[in-house]
Order: structure tokens, then sequence, then C-alpha cells
């Protein structure tokens, strides 16, 4: 066994009797500040081994999301009607895919963006509608022409009043004009207005009766309305409960549905029957001119276009009087990050979740009532950000998020005008790595700061020592 004195043969620090040692004032000032230096020092390498470090790379995009992106989006039109809006996609490769519905929903808005309903629900339009082969006879007319002050007086006289709302230059007004006046004449002389009194069948032409067309909300011509007495007045928001028909358009389909209209209503007491048992091709029509539209689409991760437009196969559209003016509340692309995972993120780059919802809330309001065909483009760049967090060696985290930059214009367009995001996606993504940092090595450079302040105020105080020592010999005249 090793002896105590064989034992302290090895020790590294041995000690100086104190009685051979001397305290000085200067020692003391510097043993301070030597503390105080180690405090200092000590408390900033303690905060930077907590404080969060990453590197920023560029590589190129190897998403594991597949190859369609996800876009979601909610947007309210003040003066789009929801009975024609239409979301469409288009991109480079080909791809158009029209009036997309099934991941879309679509809720009437007042001019203030307040909703006037629940859900409107546009349901599938015919591909093809028929029309009839009469020669369009302007004496043939069967129809009543309507003013606002005969719309508001008849419109509370008949059981049923059916209005075609048209415009003498559309192409599909012209076409169903012989028709419509060639079955108005028929249901009057089977249902005689001055003794039925249960239907009656009228038109508006809306380049005359621009105020009446736009208190119903017609947007598209023809549109065909049908309004029922007692049961489609509302107070709230100023509007009526009515139906929009789809139908074929041609004498006999016409004459068909007016009678199945007339016979849900017994003639004698003249009661309205609550339920429309009909097979009529028809659906509420839109309670306001505004819509909300959201939901969301999924695009191929290349160039493309996500448009929204009125659009019918049947109806024409009066380009002078279309406004896409809209408030985008949300649009955004890829899957949805939950706050609480963007809180966790931001601890590694502050500035990530500032730009994946760019345009959140932001107006585009066309105040340029003399401009006609005025289209609303956003030109997109797309480009995907990845987070990889580290919670221990053995621990890794993957976030994934899609941000943009945005730049909107107004533009003249000869065409009807839509509103037209402009996406294009970047063939690079952001790559954020936390750098991750060893608790040895901060036990490294804490040793490091004292030992290292230990020693070099132990320098200065013998050169400080010495210097004070060898000016008091010169003063009394001691030299070496």
């Amino acid at each position: 066994m090793f002896s105590s004195s064989k034992i302290k043969s090895v020790d590294f620090y041995r000690k100086i009797p104190r009685d051979l040692t001397e305290a000085s004032l200067s020692g003391a000032g510097l043993s301070i500040i030597a503390a105080l230096a180690m405090m200092f020092l000590f408390g900033m390498e303690l905060n930077d081994y907590l404080t969060v470090s990453t590197t920023t790379s560029i590589v190129v995009d190897n998403s594991s999301d597949g190859d369609f992106l996800r876009i979601d989006f909610n947007i309210s039109f003040p003066a789009l009607s929801c009975e024609f809006a239409s979301v469409d996609v288009s991109d480079v490769l080909g791809t158009n895919r029209l009036n997309i519905t099934k991941t879309i929903r679509k809720f009437s808005i007042d001019p203030d963006l307040r909703p006037t309903g629940a859900e409107f629900h546009s349901g599938p339009l015919p591909h093809y509608i028929k029309h009839g082969d009469e020669v369009d006879e302007e004496t043939n007319e069967g129809s009543v022409a309507l003013n606002s002050a005969s719309f508001d007086k008849l419109l509370h006289q008949y059981q049923i009043l059916v209005v075609n709302f048209y415009a003498p230059w559309c192409y599909w007004s012209t076409r169903l004009k012989p028709s419509w006046e060639k079955a108005a004449k028929i249901i009057k002389q089977r249902y005689d207005p001055e003794v039925d009194g249960r239907i009656l069948l009228a038109k508006v032409d809306c380049t005359e009766e621009v105020d009446l067309c736009r208190r119903n909300h017609i947007q598209g011509y023809p549109s065909i309305r049908i309004f029922r007495k007692g049961s489609d007045v509302r107070e709230t928001h100023g509007h009526h409960e009515h139906e929009s028909y789809y139908g074929d358009r041609d004498t006999d389909t016409l004459v068909k549905t007016m009678e199945d209209l007339v016979d849900s209503i017994p003639q004698e007491d003249q009661k309205i029957a609550l339920e429309d048992k009909s097979n009529v091709t028809k659906r509420p029509a839109p309670l306001s001119g505004g819509c909300r539209i959201e939901g969301y689409v999924r695009v191929k991760k290349v160039p493309g276009n996500l448009i929204i437009s009125a659009r019918s196969g049947s109806h024409s559209f009066d380009a002078s009087k279309m406004n896409m003016s809209h408030v985008i509340s949300h649009l955004s692309f890829g899957k949805t990050v939950s706050p609480q995972v963007l809180n966790d993120v931001k601890r590694l780059i502050p500035y990530l979740g500032r730009s994946h919802d760019k345009l959140n809330g932001r107006s585009f309001i066309n105040h340029r009532d003399l401009d006609a065909n005025v289209t609303i483009e956003h030109y997109l760049q797309v480009v995907k950000t990845e987070v990889v967090t580290t919670k221990s060696s053995h621990d890794h985290r993957i976030i994934e998020e899609y941000e943009y930059t945005a730049h909107s214009s107004l533009a003249q367009s000869v065409y009807i005008p839509v509103a037209k995001f402009h996406f294009e996606l970047s063939p690079m993504q952001v790559l954020v790595t936390e750098d991750s940092k060893s608790f040895s090595h901060f036990l490294t450079n804490v040793c490091a700061i004292i030992g290292g302040v230990f020693t070099v105020a132990g320098i200065l105080d013998s050169i400080f020592h010495n210097t004070i020592r060898l000016m008091k010999k010169v003063e009394i005249g001691k030299n070496y």
C-alpha cells in the first residue's frame, strides 16, 4: 500500500504556508477585477450555449409531399354572384380544370361582406341546354314587359311570377326569346291572368331597367327567376327569396315547367304550397350580389394559374358592369402549420412564418368605375422552407412550409374580367438546420475562461508588483 507521504509527492498544487505570503492592495484590486471578468465571460459563454443557432442553405427541392401542392383560400367578392362564380385551375402542362366544386364552398354576402344566408349550393349545370327552333317574330309576344313600378305591383298580385331578365345584345337571350314568348302565350291561354291569377310570365330588359336588374342581382343574361307571392319577401338585407331556372329553353319544356309550378298551387283556396314537388331544373337564386368563396384546390408543382371568374355555358355577361374587386381573408400553400408548431419553430428562425400568408387581410378594390374589363392579377413566387430541429442526438423533427412573395396589379383585358393568381414554384428550397452544441464543449470553454483569466491576472500582478519594487529601489539608490 502507498503511504501518505508517497501520495503527497504527486500533489500538483503544493501549498505555501500562509505566513510566507504577503497580501497587497494592488493584488486585491486585481483579484476583484479578475473575478468580475470571469463572471462576465462565463455569462456570455452560458448565453451562447443556450442560444439556438441555425445554418441556412439552398438545396434542390426534394419535397416529401409528392408532385401536388395544396392551395387554401378564403376570398370575398362583393360584386360577383355565387350563381356564376367559378374556380378554375390551369398550368403549363396543359391541365385545365373548370368550375371546381368538390372542395369549394360558396356563401352569399352583401356589399359589406356580411353573410346573407346559409351556404349557396350551386349544383351541377347541364352541359347542353336545348333551345327551340321557333322563328323570332316581334308580333308574337306573349310575355309582359315590366319596369320597376309594374314589377313591384305584379309581384304581389300573382301567386307565381316568372321573369326573364335579358339583354337585347345577348346571343343566348336572342335564342330564348321565340320560345319564351310562345310559352308565355300558351300559359296565358291556359291560365287566364284575369281569371286564374296563379301564374304570369314576364320579361325585363336589363339595358333599360338597370336598377331593377341590379336590385335582383342579375349578372348573367338571360336569367329566369321564379318569384312566389307571400313567402319570397324578406325584411333582412332587402332581397327576395326566389329560385333560378336552369333547364332546357325550348317551348315544350318551358310550358311543362310552368304547369308543374301551377299544379303546386290549389286554385280554389289560392294557398302557396310549402313544398314544391315538381320535377323542375331549378335551384335557389343568390340572396345577394356578392359571394365568399372558400376551400382548397390541388395543383401540380409547375407554373400555373388559379382563376376566379363568372362562367356559364348558356349565359352572357356584360363586361362593362362586372367588378372583380375582392378581399383576401386567407391564401396559403401547402399543409397548414399549427400556431403551436409555428411558435416552436420561431425560436430557431424568428422570421419564419411572415410570408406564408402574405396576402391575408388585403383588399383589392377597383375604384375605376369608368374602366371596363378590369382584371386583377396577382403574381406569386412560391418557395419551400424546411426546418430541421434537433431536440436530442437521436430526435429530429422536420417542419415544412411554403412562403411566397406577391405582386398585384389591375390590367385591362378584352375578355370578361377575372381575378387571377399566377403562381410559380421555385425548384430550390431553403433548408434551415439547427446547430447542436455539446455540453462537454461548454465545460471546456468555462474551464478555459477561469484558468485563462486566473493566469493572465497572475502575470499582470507579478509584473505590477515587480515594477513597484524596482521603482522603490531606484528611489533609494539601490541598483542591481
